[in-house]
């Protein structure tokens, strides 16, 4: 009874134009098929099921990226073309993380909340399910070679986190918790963290200047279909 209620509080919040306040629930995502990985919304109240996992996950080094990362097979072509543009700009690039089961993502937030305590991991930590790193098109990035992005003031601030910032967009990555955002986007700045949702949709979330929680808001609202292709 209580999931029907949520679930029609969700539809008719979905209606408005702008995201609700940032606050911490569980009510299932409405779009969590595997097409639609492009526009699934995720924040701090709506989640995956548990047991939601690609059918399509393969290492990333068929992108050229080295590490024991995963990563949907959909996306590796954008992957490599992204990678070895930054590479040829100077600016190399290499994985922190990737696709995180839903076990795995119950470890990180519980390591976060060790780390800093639990209300400082609701801001730099997804729970559980509420992780867009479980969709498997997430990435966490860093500057090949350096450390982790986090441990860095600003990793943006770095020529390839500069780089990534101007030009992801263009292999249809975006950044999903932008600085000065944290109202919107319900987590702390992480410019490391950039979601891959296809050219086409990475173009138009660009043009927008919304943050991606507030285009797949306004997406999800419409009832328009996921992208099928780049």
């Amino acid at each position: 009874m209580l999931l029907i209620l949520l679930l029609l509080l969700a539809g008719s919040a979905l209606a408005q134009a702008q995201p609700p306040a940032c606050r911490y629930d569980d009510i299932p995502a409405l779009r969590q098929d595997y097409q639609d990985w492009s526009t699934t919304l995720l924040d701090t109240s709506f989640m995956l099921n548990p047991d939601y996992a690609p059918p399509d996950l393969v290492p990333a080094s068929a992108a050229g990226l080295s590490g024991d990362y995963q990563v949907r097979a959909l996306m590796v072509d954008d992957l490599r073309a992204l990678v070895e543009a930054a590479a040829a700009a100077g600016n190399p690039l290499a994985l922190q993380s990737a696709y995180r089961s839903y076990s795995y993502q119950e470890r990180t937030f519980a390591y976060w909340v060790d780390h800093g305590g639990y209300q400082q991991a609701l801001r730099t930590s997804a729970r559980a399910g509420h992780s867009e790193h479980q969709l498997g098109t997430t990435l966490d990035f860093r500057s090949a070679g350096g450390p982790p992005p986090w441990d860095l003031e600003d990793w943006a601030a770095t020529p390839a986190g500069r780089w990534l910032m101007e030009n992801g967009w263009r292999y249809g990555f975006i950044m999903s918790y932008p600085r000065g955002k944290e109202a919107e986007s319900c987590y702390d700045y992480e410019p490391w963290h950039y979601r891959y949702v296809g050219r086409a949709t990475a173009r138009e979330i660009q043009q927008s200047g919304l943050t991606p929680r507030s285009w797949f808001w306004k997406h999800n609202a419409s009832g328009r279909g996921s992208e099928k292709s780049r």
